[in-house]
């Protein structure tokens, strides 16, 4: 049965979203805008209210599966093995040849379904850093970043605690494009 679930949960995560909701309200592809990248922040890009729905639908494709697994007294293990099959569902989906988006939203969802008040210090970091820079991709850096002091913070088990590092760790790599783009000053903000 829990096998099943960690397949249910790859293919809730893997639902790419933004490149739906794009096609179908844009009537385009939107890996060949801006970045490239079929995940919420390029579809904003696209269009604001396009781009906010993308954000909330790849936040509970997140949420549901992991919130389920939490909430029925999974072990931690189980449940940090759902977050990974979500999280890499959304960046590596089935859907487009295992190109998917960076995980920022799907993993806010998952570890909100976790702890919601240390998500809400991440996403106040979030919006402080897009604030103050107006790069979405350092703001989703120093919000994943803030993640795993959020957690110990506010007491998560030390399992999800150290599983969180290794998210974030992934989620930064999968930015490095964007850190790069940043370094050279041809990032584009929003």
């Amino acid at each position: 049965m829990e096998v099943i679930y960690l397949i249910f949960s790859y293919l809730i995560g893997a639902v790419p979203f933004a490149y739906i909701i794009i096609r179908i309200f844009k009537h385009t592809d939107i890996r060949k805008h801006g970045s490239g990248n079929p995940g919420a922040t390029n579809a904003f890009r696209l269009s604001k209210p396009l781009g906010l729905l993308a954000f909330l639908c790849d936040t509970l494709k997140g949420f549901i599966p992991v919130y389920f697994a939490y909430n029925v007294n999974a072990s931690d293990i189980f449940v940090i093995s759902v977050i990974s099959a979500v999280v890499l569902g959304h960046m590596f989906t089935v859907f487009l040849n295992f190109k998917g988006g960076k995980g920022v939203a799907t993993g806010c969802g998952a570890f909100l379904a976790v702890n919601p008040v240390a998500v809400l210090v991440c996403l106040l970091v979030f919006a402080a850093v897009l604030a103050v820079s107006r790069y979405v991709s350092l703001s989703s850096i120093c919000a994943v970043s803030a993640l795993p002091v959020s957690l110990y913070v506010f007491k998560c088990s030390n399992e999800i605690l150290i599983f969180s590092v290794v998210i974030a760790a992934f989620v930064i790599v999968k930015h490095s494009a964007n850190i790069k783009r940043l370094f050279a000053g041809t990032e584009s903000k929003i």
